[in-house]
């Protein structure tokens, strides 16, 4: 899952500093020069829009299409026609948002278009049908929520969130079920239907005067940071994933009373059903949520993989021990996180704590993207490394093959990449030609 951090990196280049701007401490594609949009990996019912997907779309007749199980892959950087995708050739994006099986881009007016995969009403269509023509965010005129007041957005794999330009706090898609995976994760308490889908104002926030300044989504749980630094989480509560020690569905946002004591919260991340949350001054990453692959970086998951978990926010410690992390993401079961050194650590897929990377020592890392499997780093130059499992494309190397150390992404190295966001199966990123 796309995290939407606000943490500055640690060693920003000042050759790529100069193509962002600062939303917080976001750095942000600026209109000054006009950015190309790429795209690579599995093509889930829309998730890329390609020439071929999108006259499917056209045409209704996706089903032969997107039949192969997963949908097509790109397994290398394809540029995506904007006009024809967007239906505006000077359609200007600031910024790409990659989910689990869908994708948004956000323009310079805080509008959004999505794509990708809606089975449960995630991508706030007013349907269930999956969306394969990039489609502009129209919430109801019942809405509060604007189509131009859009900030923020964080994708999962049932449902989504918003934050608009006030603070508040939408979401969209499944809710949960009490005979499955739990219920509450999208935050509005008990209602009989179980999915939403349109984007729906989360009052319990407004009526306690919060506002949301990240948020991530899970399957069946979300986390958000508010702009005072708190951390609250709604849904289901199996392996820990709400942080209170025990295992009972939230339905409205709670704190995680372990981490009120913690008043710099800058960053949180987190993936499938598992949470991450750093610390400013002392840099330090707390994970809790399901451990049975070493997601939660704690160790812990190496006795009983299966019922593994951290049930309470623990201090990620092994070599990051010592060490102050300025930035982190996380991917389906697995995270990465960046010190003030530049070093980047990776933990999970089987790896119980952190490890370096040590084949990027010495390289400017500015940002990188997790996903299922693999990790994509950004250099100060604006060029790509990928590493990790390639069987969906997703590695951008013209190649299925696993990659076990970061490799250039050849595809874009006659250009500079300003921008990029990682799905589970899918990468896009805004260029420099």
């Amino acid at each position: 899952m796309i995290s939407l951090s606000r943490v500055s990196f640690g060693r920003q280049s000042s050759t790529l500093s100069n193509h962002f701007r600062r939303q917080g401490s976001r750095f942000l594609a600026t209109e000054s020069k006009p950015l190309s949009l790429y795209c690579w990996g599995t093509n889930d019912n829309g998730s890329i829009p390609t020439k071929d997907v999108l006259a499917a779309g056209r045409s209704g007749e996706s089903s032969t299409l997107l039949s192969k199980r997963g949908g097509p892959v790109i397994d290398h950087p394809a540029k995506i026609d904007v006009e024809d995708a967007f239906g505006d050739a000077n359609l200007s994006i600031r910024d790409v948002v990659c989910g689990p099986n869908g994708t948004a881009f956000i323009t310079f007016e805080n509008t959004v278009y999505m794509s990708g995969s809606n089975q449960n009403g995630q991508l706030g269509q007013g349907d269930k049908k999956d969306v394969l023509i990039p489609t502009l965010l129209s919430p109801p005129d019942s809405s509060p929520l604007r189509h131009n007041e859009i900030s923020k957005i964080s994708l999962g794999k049932n449902m989504s969130a918003i934050i608009d330009t006030n603070g508040d706090l939408y979401t969209m898609g499944y809710n949960g079920n009490t005979m499955k995976d739990g219920v509450g994760c999208l935050g509005h308490g008990y209602f009989p239907e179980e999915y939403l889908t349109s984007p729906t104002l989360v009052q319990s926030l407004v009526e306690d005067g919060c506002k949301a300044e990240q948020v991530i989504v899970g399957n069946a749980n979300m986390t958000v940071l508010t702009d005072e630094g708190e951390v609250l989480v709604t849904g289901s509560g199996n392996y820990g994933r709400c942080g209170n020690l025990d295992d009972v569905d939230q339905l409205f946002l709670e704190p995680v009373d372990l981490l009120a004591a913690e008043k710099d919260i800058c960053q949180i991340a987190g993936g499938k059903d598992y949470s991450l949350a750093l610390t400013k001054k002392e840099g330090i990453v707390y994970a809790w949520g399901r451990n049975h692959k070493g997601q939660c970086g704690t160790g812990s998951g190496l006795s009983v993989e299966m019922y593994a978990m951290e049930a309470m926010p623990v201090p990620i410690e092994g070599m990051l021990e010592g060490r102050r992390v300025v930035k982190i993401d996380g991917g389906c079961s697995h995270a990465v996180a960046l010190t003030e050194g530049g070093e980047l650590f990776v933990w999970g897929s089987t790896i119980h704590l952190p490890e370096l990377v040590t084949s990027l020592i010495g390289v400017n890392v500015v940002d990188f993207v997790c996903g299922e499997d693999f990790t994509a780093v950004l250099d100060g130059e604006g060029r790509v490394h990928s590493f990790g499992k390639g069987k969906t494309g997703v590695l951008g190397l013209a190649s299925l093959k696993y990659a076990a150390a970061p490799t250039l992404v050849e595809g874009l190295l006659e250009k500079k990449v300003i921008k990029f966001s990682g799905g589970w199966k899918h990468v896009a990123c805004l260029v420099e030609e």
